[in-house]
């Protein structure tokens, strides 16, 4: 198989990178094609020092296992990965970042964005934390104690937090890039709804990471609980944050038209996601990112399935999980068929937590192709299901 490329880039300039010891931040080749099987499941590229020499450090992956080797540069081949059936490939630069991604018809999907990064070459790489565990603000909202260390009981949401931010930075920057988003500024800033916050701690994150980003934003935090709202705004006062972040205790359902570039949720209980996500779509949000928790609305439909599937859905644990999966892809299909571009993403290990998946949708406002309806419209036939988000919106 031979990759056409579109006239701005090639895999010339890839190889290019990758072959740069002083440029090259990383590569990462992953998923697969379809019809397509490449030999690794992942492959991730970096420089590293090794005797005061840079060589390029090359992890393969293969289910839980990884392999770690050492090449020198210009011994890896883009192409013959790329051509191996990879679905994805992101190459990062010191001076720019390309991703390309293949559609289910084999065709590139290339994006560019200029972006300033910094090599890490130790050979024993620590992963650079984003919130300073000693801020002042995770102390107020209690994942920090007074020594300015994350709390044992805290430190998986404080990890979820982290990675959530890794996925939203870029994801903002190529919005704003592909001119869908306004760079923010003081008279204008980013106007952030974090769905079902809770105790605000995503909240309060993303409006501090944002502006040591120098992106302003202004966040409303949204809880149906008024002990929540009370809780959280004394901790804005008490950051003097008042005229940024605020909170409201509203049932998401029940919220009206506001304007909106981001709206957020970290695992908002069953159908607060759908409630979430419909208000978004509704509101024309330009950014999603949801992180769903519970979803038995849609298993409790699974009553009368179609033979065979019936010796799946006996047993309990996987009836749990199809309903998981079903939720999840009927909420990204639905989002497609409103004009985003959705996917679905892994954004920290299940050790941490269970609901460990993301849904993150940009508003384009493409048309999807009429087999999208179709294949929608089949499907809940075929299951006999109805999706609540579908129900909130009026979706047929």
């Amino acid at each position: 198989m031979t990759i056409k490329m579109t006239s701005d880039i090639s895999t010339d300039e890839i190889q290019t990178i990758i072959n740069d010891p002083n440029r090259l931040v990383r590569a990462i080749f992953s998923g697969r094609r379809r019809n397509m099987q490449p030999e690794f499941e992942k492959i991730e590229l970096r420089p590293v020092k090794m005797h005061d020499k840079l060589q390029l450090q090359m992890v393969t992956v293969n289910g839980s296992k990884s392999k770690t080797s050492n090449l020198e540069f210009g011994d890896f081949d883009a192409l013959v990965s790329l051509e191996s059936g990879f679905a994805n490939c992101l190459v990062e630069s010191t001076d720019i970042t390309i991703t390309i991604r293949f559609t289910k018809k084999g065709a590139p999907q290339v994006h560019r964005s200029a972006r300033t990064l910094s090599q890490t070459t130790s050979h024993d790489r620590q992963k650079t934390r984003l919130l300073d565990p000693s801020s002042d603000f995770l102390s107020k909202i209690g994942i920090s104690d007074r020594n300015g260390l994350v709390k044992p009981s805290m430190k998986d949401k404080y990890l979820q937090i982290e990675e959530f931010l890794r996925i939203l930075m870029p994801t903002l920057r190529d919005e704003i890039a592909a001119g869908r988003l306004h760079q923010p500024t003081t008279q204008d800033p980013l106007k952030i709804f974090d769905h079902g916050c809770g105790n605000a701690y995503l909240t309060f994150a993303v409006h501090y990471f944002l502006n040591e980003k120098d992106f302003p934003n202004q966040i409303i935090g949204i809880d149906q609980r008024e002990e929540s709202r009370r809780r959280n705004l004394k901790i804005a006062s008490d950051l003097g944050l008042n005229d940024s972040v605020s909170f409201r205790a509203e049932k998401i359902a029940e919220l009206g038209d506001e304007a909106v570039d981001l709206a957020i949720a970290l695992h908002a209980c069953d159908t607060a996601s759908d409630d979430a996500i419909a208000w978004s779509i509704q509101n024309r949000a330009q950014i999603l990112m949801v992180s769903p928790c519970c979803h038995h609305d849609l298993q409790l439909q699974l009553v009368e399935v179609s033979e065979p599937w019936s010796i799946v859905t006996r047993n309990g644990i996987l009836k749990e999980r199809l309903g998981d999966i079903f939720t999840d892809a009927l909420r990204a299909q639905i989002l497609k068929l409103h004009g985003y571009r959705t996917d679905i993403i892994e954004f920290i290990g299940d050790e941490h937590t269970p609901r460990n998946l993301l849904i993150r949708a940009v508003l384009t406002n493409s048309k999807p192709e009429p087999n999208e309806k179709t294949k929608y419209d089949e499907f809940l036939e075929i299951w006999s299901v109805n999706p609540r988000l579908a129900e909130i919106l009026s979706f047929k």
